[in-house]
């Protein structure tokens, strides 16, 4: 017979037999343990939606300065910034909530004042379709979910965040409101969202729920009241004219880490995960290639005399769709050239659909002999290749 925890010293089991945190007593009735006895309380495995939801992954670098109206993923993987009033400092922080296990945050800091709530301000988590289904979604068995993050922020007052289900037929909204009651510390704050039994989330690998924190906003935006209830999209169902609004001071800044989305009423305590994983499932969406001078990254072989090579490039992951490629230079690359030695890349691009991806170089300066195998490698530090199938 198997036991959990230490073995015991009599039967039938007694408390003191009962490693504390895995069985409790309340769990054990009639002298039966069933499955719904041992999760409830305590969620499976990947309970958090979120992917990333603690900020320690940063595949693209940890700070990004002068960002304005250019909307996009900075510092932390799987976080989409929008800054369309002021300029802003996006990056991964170490301040963080103390006593709760974090290491990173997520930090927007206005480095140059536009106008506060003349426009947008706002993070965005975004989530495939294929991956919720088990949320039964336009159905009366639509789950309840229950977000819970920690924030931070100089300025106190009234802000909002939306959940949007992009459903094909018609988009759906659902909006609350929060507080920062005191400036410069963090805070903890949970929400539960209830499920949406009209309309169901669309079942593929595209954009189909999408979580939004508004820090500023105008117009359309603020010119209606939060929604509480699933309702048929609008804008104006984001929030109302109370928010409080950034970007209107260099002052401003906000922080966000422990961002937890899971099913059910109450909130968990975050799931972190190991690092691995963390990376690996952002890699799914972004994968960067980098590492120290001189390391060979890619075999391959020269297509032709005068100058182009084909490298298989192996990726680790499968990634959401066949993704777009950018380097940083192709003078970061160098490839081996038969019976000379390492020479400069003179252009470089990408080609092929996953698995089989391949990097590209041509240019009639690095010719070699056709079907001579070849090796491609960084020659700088900062060398880069960024593959991304973002939401």
């Amino acid at each position: 017979m198997a036991y959990i925890g230490k073995n015991p010293t009599s039967v039938p089991l007694t408390s003191s037999d009962i490693e504390d945190g895995i069985i409790t007593t309340t769990k054990i009735a009639d002298a039966n343990v069933t499955n719904p006895k041992l999760t409830s309380g305590s969620q499976q495995n990947f309970r958090n939606i979120i992917i990333n939801g603690d900020m320690s992954i940063a595949q693209r670098g940890t700070s990004v300065t002068g960002v304005t109206t250019t909307d996009g993923y900075y510092a932390c993987d799987r976080w989409y910034s929008q800054t369309d009033t002021g300029t802003w400092t996006i990056s991964q922080s170490t301040d963080v909530p103390t006593g709760q296990g974090f290491f990173n945050s997520f930090k927007m800091d206005c480095t140059s004042a536009g106008s506060s709530n003349a426009d947008e301000v706002m993070i965005r988590s975004k989530h495939e379709g294929q991956n919720l289904q088990y949320l039964k979604y336009g159905t009366t068995n639509a789950s309840s979910l229950t977000l819970s993050f920690w924030i931070k922020s100089n300025k106190t007052g009234n802000y909002y965040l939306a959940m949007v289900n992009n459903n094909s037929t018609q988009d759906r909204v659902v909006s609350f409101g929060y507080t920062i009651d005191s400036a410069n510390t963090w805070e903890k704050k949970t929400i539960t969202i209830p499920g949406d039994t009209a309309r169901s989330i669309d079942n593929t690998n595209g954009e189909e729920l999408t979580l939004y924190w508004l820090f500023s906003a105008a117009g359309g935006f603020t010119s209606g009241g939060v929604s509480n209830t699933w309702t048929n999209y609008a804008a104006n169902r984001f929030a109302n004219a109370n928010l409080a609004g950034l970007g209107g001071s260099t002052a401003d800044e906000v922080y966000l880490t422990g961002v937890q989305l899971e099913t059910g009423t109450t909130a968990s305590d975050f799931e972190f995960l190991p690092v691995d994983v963390n990376l690996g499932r952002c890699q799914r969406y972004c994968y960067v290639i980098t590492g120290a001078t001189d390391q060979a990254i890619a075999i391959g072989d020269n297509a032709n005399g005068s100058g182009a090579a084909l490298f298989f490039l192996p990726l680790l992951t499968t990634m959401r769709s066949a993704p777009s490629g950018s380097f940083t230079t192709a003078s970061h690359f160098e490839k081996l050239k038969y019976e000379t030695g390492w020479q400069d890349l003179s252009s470089i691009a990408l080609s092929g659909t996953q698995p089989f991806l391949y990097v590209i170089e041509g240019g009639s300066s690095q010719s070699d002999t056709r079907g001579v195998g070849t090796v491609l490698r960084i020659n700088d530090s900062s060398g880069k290749i960024t593959l991304s199938s973002e939401l």
